[in-house]
């Protein structure tokens, strides 16, 4: 290896950038003036910080007058407070609470702030059946409902900081409470909840009285409403994947913020806002929409084996405007199931944010899928696991026929796979002219090769509709069957003691027999396929890519299903089981294969079936293909 040598150019160069560094580093040295102004603004900026969190600290923490009408206690208050000290003096500024509940669900509102603290649904419970802990979906400062108030007098005040007064009432069976927050005793700020029996749904009036003196109207309100949504499932990675804002539009159209890091849309005038969970909802409708709205979603799961508290910190941002001067608007909360039906109920398009999916796959889901299986399970009233494979069962029977027809046609192609083969060897040095000849040969059979496409493509959107169904059908949730303890989680039957990347540290039973029957039905059908469908010149070898599928498929289907619901996993294993047994019965009992081909030689005898405008427009563009190639070879 050739030694280095000494290169003192180099030393020289390296010398003269370091001075001409330095040169510049002393040149653009700030002059003491300049550092002495520079201090003096970083100490008024650090002074006007410090009072303004003493100003926040004393409007948070104030003293209680004894008396509304104690005018020196009100002078001192309005410093920090302006026309909202009146607020401060009264007998409720303090940390008090008031509790409203029927049946269903539980409510707590702080004087502080008038919000709701604690949010129980009294007839559900977390992670697992008999678990004794009730779903929260607000408790422990994890939901922030906040109007950012800007008065007459250039104060910016919020209303999380400042003390509503309560006054409880009922009005027959309803119970309304009334939070105030008071400028004077006509002039108030005012949250009005209506509780009704029974009901999830929870009346929410905002309004004002008065304050157009107090408040500078010239700009809406900002509110702002929080909520960091809680786990209340086995699996915090499952339920996070569900767990989104969705929100829709004045003209009815929904639509959602997205899945993600950090996700944020700007959507205009909006109905409602939902901050969805997997199985539970907490939603914000107003009946004058909102003008704008910042919504943003922030993703808590980093990592399930440590992050299992929260799933999404969900936060949303709208302006309230005035009108005359004052707020008025006329809204309600949801605190209830994320269930299709529960939320259909309310004519409010809320089962929208139930995520069947769009287009067709969302229409199979709707009128087919939903009353199906309610009929088995709430009308009969069979048990979910039961009702699951009777749905199964009825959805593949109905299915049959589009079977029958994939397979029949597979048979045809199957008979005449031998004379495609013989065109293929007569014709190997011109492609095109093989494809027409088949094309003439499949014609002159009355075979419609794309007809075993066709019934597969029928199916398609079946399939990826359960895929959409199982996971949000909230009637699955804590149900058992045989060894799976909650339908609508995955059903371990062993804990691995390390993490496996894609799969768990779980276990799953019915993923594993969904994967050999799907591995069986492959494995049945691969061989009529490769059969049915002969090797075509430039195209991929569909016998090897069958005979790869065979294993990937119950691969995928173990992995990815490990951590999904029971439910679903349950329904491929039977749908697939089902499947195999309609193949057998079709294969061995109702297609006939010597029939087929005695039928295929009988319409080459007969004249030609007309060609379809598929197979005619395919003829033409051969036709035109092979005339161009003879004129180019004839040059």
């Amino acid at each position: 290896m050739e030694e280095k040598k000494f290169d003192l150019n180099s030393v020289i160069g390296f010398i003269l950038i370091f001075g001409i560094l330095i040169w510049i580093m002393y040149q653009n040295k700030p002059s003491e003036a300049t550092i002495a102004a520079e201090k003096a603004k970083k100490e008024l900026v650090a002074k006007q910080e410090a009072q303004a969190k003493d100003a926040t600290a004393k409007a948070a923490v104030l003293p209680v007058a004894t008396t509304p009408g104690d005018t020196l206690q009100l002078a001192k208050l309005q410093k920090t407070l302006g026309g909202f000290a009146y607020s401060a003096t009264l007998p409720s500024a303090k940390d008090a609470y008031t509790t409203i509940e029927n049946d269903v669900v539980k409510l707590k509102i702080a004087n502080k702030g008038g919000y709701i603290v604690e949010a129980i649904l009294k007839k559900y419970e977390k992670f697992k059946k008999g678990s004794g802990e009730l779903v929260e979906l607000i408790k422990n400062n994890n939901a922030n409902l906040n109007i950012q108030l800007v008065t007459n007098d250039n104060r910016t005040l919020n209303t999380k900081d400042l003390f509503f007064e309560p006054t409880l009432t009922k009005n027959g069976e309803d119970q309304v409470l009334s939070m105030r927050l008071k400028a004077g005793p006509n002039e108030f700020l005012e949250y009005k909840y209506v509780l009704k029996p029974n009901d999830y749904m929870i009346g929410f009036d905002l309004r004002s009285q008065g304050l157009n003196k107090v408040l500078n109207t010239s700009k809406p309100l900002d509110l702002e409403w929080d909520l960091k949504t809680y786990r209340n499932e086995k699996s915090v990675s499952y339920e996070n994947r569900y767990a989104e804002i969705y929100y829709e539009y004045n003209d009815g159209k929904t639509s959602y913020v997205g899945q993600g890091e950090n996700k944020e849309e700007t959507p205009e005038k909006v109905s409602f806002i939902a901050f969805k969970q997997h199985f539970f909802s907490t939603i914000l409708l107003t009946k004058t929409p909102f003008e704008k709205s910042r919504l943003h979603s922030h993703n808590l799961v980093k990592d399930e084996k440590v992050d299992t508290t929260f799933t999404k910190d969900f936060k949303a941002n709208v302006p309230l405007a005035f009108s005359n001067g004052e707020i008025d608007y006329k809204m309600s909360w949801y605190f209830g199931p994320s269930d299709y039906k529960t939320l259909k109920s309310y004519d409010a398009n809320l089962e929208r944010i139930i995520p069947l999916g769009w287009g067709i796959f969302g229409w199979i889901n709707k009128f087919i899928f939903i009353p199906l299986f309610g009929f088995l399970s709430s009308t009969i009233g069979l048990s979910l696991g039961i009702a699951i494979i009777v749905f199964t069962i009825l959805i593949k029977i109905a299915m049959s026929p589009i079977t029958y027809k994939s397979f029949l046609s597979q048979a045809k192609m199957k008979v005449l796979r031998p004379e495609i083969t013989e065109l293929g060897e007569k014709y190997k040095k011109d492609p095109m002219k093989k494809q027409q000849e088949t094309m003439k040969l499949y014609n002159k059979a009355g075979v419609n090769p794309m007809a075993g496409c066709i019934p597969a493509l029928i199916q398609l959107p079946f399939m990826y509709a359960s895929f959409q169904f199982f996971p949000s059908a909230f009637e699955l949730r804590q149900k058992s069957f045989l060894w799976a303890d909650d339908l609508s989680s995955f059903d371990a039957i062993a804990k691995l003691p390390f993490h496996i990347p894609l799969y768990g540290d779980h276990i799953s039973l019915f993923p594993i027999l969904a994967a050999i029957a799907i591995f069986f039905y492959m494995k049945m059908t691969s061989g009529d396929q490769q059969m049915a469908a002969p090797q075509q010149e430039g195209m991929p070898d569909m016998a090897k890519m069958m005979k790869i599928m065979i294993y990937v498929s119950p691969l995928m289907m173990l992995i990815f299903f490990n951590s999904y619901g029971a439910g679903l996993s349950l329904y491929n294993f039977i749908s697939n089981l089902i499947t195999i047994g309609i193949m057998f019965v079709i294969k061995n009992y109702i297609v006939d294969s010597d029939k087929i081909h005695a039928q295929i030689q009988e319409n080459k005898l007969k004249e030609p079936k007309k060609q379809g405008k598929f197979q005619r427009r395919l003829q033409e563009v051969m036709e035109q293909q092979e005339a161009a190639k003879a004129a180019k070879g004839k040059k």
